[in-house]
C-alpha cells in the first residue's frame, strides 16, 4: 500500500499534511474534554460554587466540541478531495500503461482483470485514503496521548486499561490472519465474475445457437457462489470485531467505576471528592483509550482489501512492455526507400513457447508490391505481418521498414507508416465516418475532416452501398463492437479505415475471409489501383485473393517452403500445389 503512494502529486502531499494538523486539532479536542468535564464535576460537587463558574466550564466545553466537529470536517473534506483525485490519476495511469502493453502482457494479465484492477481495486484504495488515513493517524496519536493523559493518576485503573488493551491487540492480530488471505482471494473471484459474464456477453449468440444457458448459468452461478462463499466468511470474521470491541468498552467502564467505588469508599473523606474527580477523568479517558483501538480495528478492516488492491494496481503499473520505443529515426533524403520491408533471416518464439513459431524467414518487398502469404492453419501468417508494426519484436534477425531495423522507430513513427486490417475486425462505438477516420485524432474525431476522402476510403473497400442504406449514411451510428452490422460490412468498414490513412504499407492479416468472391474481386482491383505505390501484404486462405500478387512466400510449420509467383509455385512448390489444388478446378490451375 504504501508504495502506491508514490503516484500522490505535490499538491495531495500538502493536503494530507494541511489534514494531519486538522487531525492532531481534532484529538487535542477530544482530550481536552474530560478536564472540563471534571471541571463541572467539582464545581457541582463543592458546596457555595457559583452557577456562573458552572455555564463559563459548560461554555468552553462547548466550543472545544465545536473545534473538534470543524477538524473533522476540514479533514474530512480534503481526504474525500485527495483520494478522488488520486483516483482518477491512477485510473488514468493505468489506462495509459495498458495501452503500452503488447500480446504478451495481455496474456499475462486477462482482460476482465484489468477492468476489475481499473475500477473495483481502485475504489477500494479511494475507500482507504478517504477513511483509512484518518483513522490510521487519528488512533495511535489518539492512544499515546490519553494513556499520557491518565499515567500515573492510579495503577489499578492503568492496569484494568492495559489488560483491556492487550485484549484488544490479540483479537485484531488473529482476526488479520484469519481473513487477509481470504481478501486476497476475492479480489481474484471478482476477476472470474467479470471474466464469466464477459465471457456470456460477446458469446451471447453462440450461448443461444447451443442452447447453452443452463451450462453458461451454472458457470456463474459457481463463481458466484465461491464470491459469496469467501465475502460471508470475511464479513462474519469481521463482524465479531465490533461486538468485541464494545464488550472491552463497556467492561473497562465497568471495571473502572468499581475500582473508583472501591478506592472512594477506601479514602478519607476530604480525598473523596478528588478520588471521584479523578475517576470521572480516568473514565473519560479510557473511553478514548479504548476508541482509538475501536478506530484502529476499522483500519484494519479497510487495510486489507485495499493492500491487495494497490499491489494488484501496481502489478499493473509496474509492468515493462516487452516492445518499447526506439531512439527515433530522422531521414529527409529524397533516395529513402520509402514503403519497402525486408525480412533478414528472421526467428520468432513467443515468450511462453519453447519452439519457434518462426524459423529463417528471409524476403523481400518493394515499394508498390504486393507480397502475399499462404499455408496451412498454424504455419505462423499471421505471427510474420505481426511483426512489422512491432505486435511483437524478432527474438532472432532483423524485420526493416524502409531500410531500417523497426526496432530503431518510436512506435508511433513506425506505426504512421502502415495501415493494418486485423484478422479480426474491430470496429469503435461511434459513426461510420468515425471509424473510417479512426486515428486521425484521439477517438476518430470526424469534424472538419475531409469527407471526400473518407467517401474514398469506403469506394475503395466497397462498403459505400451499404453505408448509404444506413438511416444516416456516414453518420449512421456504429454500436460498440460494431455489432449492428454484418461481418462482411465490419470487414469493409476496417478496409476502409486502412486505406484512409494513406500509408507506405499496408498489412491485410487474413481480411477478405468474409467477403464473397465478387466482393473480393472488386476490392483487390480498387486497391491495386488506388493504393498502387503502398507496399502490400496480404495473409490469405484462398488462392484466388493471393494469385495475382507480384510474390507468394509459402508457409510450412514456421518456415518458408516456397517464394515465387502463382505460377512458378505451382510447378516449384508441393505444398502451394496442394493448396491450390484443393481450392481450384483443373481449368482454373491449367489457365
Amino acid at each position: 500500500m504504501l508504495r502506491i503512494m508514490k503516484y500522490l502529486s505535490k499538491g495531495e502531499v500538502a493536503q494530507m499534511l494541511v489534514a494531519l494538523v486538522t487531525i492532531v486539532g481534532q484529538v487535542f479536542f477530544d482530550l481536552k474534554l474530560p478536564d472540563y468535564m471534571s471541571d463541572i464535576t467539582t464545581l457541582v460537587e463543592t458546596p457555595g460554587s457559583e452557577m456562573s463558574d458552572i455555564w463559563i466550564a459548560g461554555g468552553k466545553m462547548l466550543l472545544v466540541s465545536l473545534g473538534s466537529v470543524a477538524c473533522a470536517v476540514v479533514t474530512g473534506f480534503i481526504a474525500a478531495r485527495v483520494a478522488a483525485s488520486f483516483g482518477q490519476r491512477l485510473r488514468s495511469l493505468e489506462f495509459r500503461k495498458v495501452e503500452s502493453f503488447g500480446p504478451a502482457e495481455m496474456s499475462r494479465f486477462s482482460t476482465a482483470s484489468l477492468i476489475t484492477r481499473s475500477t473495483n481495486d481502485i475504489t477500494q484504495i479511494q475507500m482507504f485514503i478517504t477513511m483509512g488515513l484518518q483513522m490510521i493517524v487519528k488512533s495511535p496519536i489518539m492512544a499515546v496521548w490519553a494513556i499520557m493523559k491518565i499515567a500515573g493518576d492510579g495503577f489499578e485503573w492503568t492496569l484494568a486499561t492495559a489488560i483491556a488493551v492487550v485484549v484488544l491487540l490479540v483479537a485484531i492480530v488473529v482476526l488479520m490472519a484469519m481473513v487477509m488471505p481470504k481478501f486476497k482471494a476475492m479480489q481474484t473471484l471478482i476477476d472470474n465474475i467479470n471474466l464469466v459474464a464477459r465471457e456470456n456477453l460477446t458469446g451471447l449468440r453462440v450461448v443461444r445457437a447451443y442452447n447453452a444457458e443452463d451450462y453458461q448459468e451454472s458457470k456463474f452461478t459457481k463463481a458466484n457462489a465461491d464470491l459469496t462463499e469467501t465475502q460471508l466468511f470475511t464479513n462474519r470474521a469481521m463482524a465479531v470485531m465490533m461486538p468485541l470491541m464494545n464488550t472491552v468498552m463497556n467492561g473497562l467502564m465497568l471495571v473502572v467505576y468499581w475500582i473508583g467505588a472501591y478506592l472512594i469508599d477506601a479514602a478519607a473523606l476530604t480525598d473523596k471528592l478528588t478520588v471521584f474527580s479523578n475517576m470521572v477523568v480516568f473514565s473519560s479517558y479510557s473511553v478514548q483509550v479504548i476508541m482509538s483501538f475501536l478506530l484502529m480495528s476499522m483500519v484494519f478492516v479497510l487495510w486489507p482489501r485495499a493492500d491487495v488492491s494497490a499491489q494488484r494496481v501496481m502489478e499493473v503499473l509496474d509492468t515493462d512492455p516487452l516492445v518499447k520505443d526506439g531512439p527515433g529515426v530522422s531521414r529527409e533524403t529524397a533516395d529513402v526507400p520509402r514503403g519497402e520491408v525486408e525480412f533478414r533471416d528472421v526467428s520468432f518464439t513467443y515468450p511462453d513457447s519453447r519452439e519457434p513459431m518462426l524459423e529463417h524467414v528471409s524476403f523481400k518487398a518493394t515499394r508498390g508490391q504486393t507480397v502475399a502469404f499462404i499455408g496451412s492453419t498454424g504455419s505462423g501468417k499471421s505471427t510474420l505481418v505481426n511483426l512489422v508494426p512491432r505486435f511483437h519484436d524478432a527474438t532472432e534477425g532483423q524485420v526493416l521498414v524502409d531500410g531500417v531495423d523497426v526496432r530503431e522507430y518510436t512506435l508511433r513513427e513506425l506505426r504512421d507508416k502502415i495501415g493494418y486490417v486485423p484478422q479480426k475486425s474491430v470496429l469503435f462505438k461511434g459513426t461510420v465516418a468515425g471509424n473510417i477516420a479512426y486515428g486521425d485524432e484521439p477517438g476518430g474525431r470526424t469534424a472538419g475532416d475531409d469527407m471526400s476522402r473518407i467517401r474514398e476510403a469506403a469506394d475503395v473497400a466497397q462498403a459505400t452501398e451499404f453505408v448509404e442504406r444506413m438511416d444516416g449514411g456516414f453518420d449512421a451510428p456504429i454500436a460498440q463492437g460494431g455489432s449492428n452490422v454484418s461481418g462482411g460490412q465490419k470487414q469493409r468498414l476496417s478496409i476502409a479505415r486502412a486505406v484512409h490513412r494513406d500509408p507506405e504499407i499496408l498489412v491485410f492479416d487474413d481480411s477478405f475471409s468474409a467477403l464473397d468472391f465478387r466482393t473480393d474481386r472488386e476490392v483487390r482491383d480498387a486497391l491495386a489501383e488506388y493504393a498502387k505505390d503502398a507496399t502490400k501484404l496480404i495473409v490469405a486462405q484462398r488462392i484466388g485473393t493471393i494469385m495475382n500478387a507480384d510474390l507468394i512466400v509459402v508457409l510450412d510449420d514456421g518456415r518458408v517452403v516456397g517464394e515465387g509467383t502463382h505460377k512458378e509455385l505451382l510447378a516449384t512448390c508441393d505444398v502451394y500445389r496442394q493448396i491450390a489444388e484443393s481450392q481450384l478446378s483443373a481449368s482454373e490451375l491449367a489457365a
